[in-house]
């Protein structure tokens, strides 16, 4: 499985960088992850990564900040379906409804394609889903976040459900419990993550470059 960063803090050249988050999954189907904070900037991104919005079959959203839904209107059409928390804001889903095909709302964990599953809504404060990939070679999951605000120990935990906990990419926000990171084969901090250079200066065997262009083999 693939996963293409199309919108981050970070770019490699040739790419925008600016603050949010989108990624692309390319497993049994098409999953664009967030769509970032500008509809502009995520197109641009994504005309050069030869990357049209007709072949996105899935759009799954972490939560309803701006940062991670701005994008929307960049990627919605006809076709697509959109996995959205139940928490949405009614004014949120009716936007989404009004140019797509169906909007699921996730609760609890769940499948969404073979090998890609949702953790399910979490958190007490601000609500996220995070995502679950299955790695290639079934050597664990891999937990794909936006932002983490439920605390990344909860959501790694919570991806457990689906197997062996094998890494994490996205956005960490404040997380600062970095020993925990030692039980991970790969780690790929994004957008938000607060303390990304320690990170990336205390797992250098495991630690991935995370930006707008890289792509990531999970």
């Amino acid at each position: 499985m693939k996963l293409r960063i199309v919108y981050d803090n970070e770019a490699k050249e040739g790419l925008e960088s600016d603050w949010g988050f989108s990624s692309l999954i390319e497993a049994e189907k098409r999953i664009l992850f967030d769509t970032g904070a500008s509809s502009e900037i995520l197109s641009r991104n994504m005309l050069r990564l030869g990357i049209r919005k007709e072949d996105i079959e899935i759009i799954a959203l972490s939560h309803e900040h701006w940062d991670h839904i701005g994008g929307l209107d960049a990627v919605l059409h006809q076709n697509v379906a959109v996995y959205v928390p139940g928490s949405f804001s009614k004014g949120t889903k009716r936007r989404i409804e009004e140019k797509a095909a169906a909007v699921i709302e996730v609760s609890g964990p769940a499948d969404i394609v073979p090998g890609v599953h949702t953790t399910g809504e979490l958190g007490m404060g601000i609500k996220e889903q995070s995502l679950v990939l299955e790695t290639k070679e079934s050597e664990g999951v891999v937990a794909l976040t936006g932002c983490a605000h439920p605390g990344l120990e909860n959501i790694l935990n919570a991806a457990k459900f689906f197997g062996e906990l094998y890494g994490a990419i996205g956005g960490f926000h404040g997380f600062d419990k970095l020993k925990r990171l030692e039980e991970l084969k790969m780690i790929a901090p994004c957008h938000c993550t607060v303390r990304k250079a320690e990170i990336m200066r205390m797992y250098p065997g495991k630690a991935v470059r995370c930006g707008a262009g890289e792509i990531i083999e999970v």
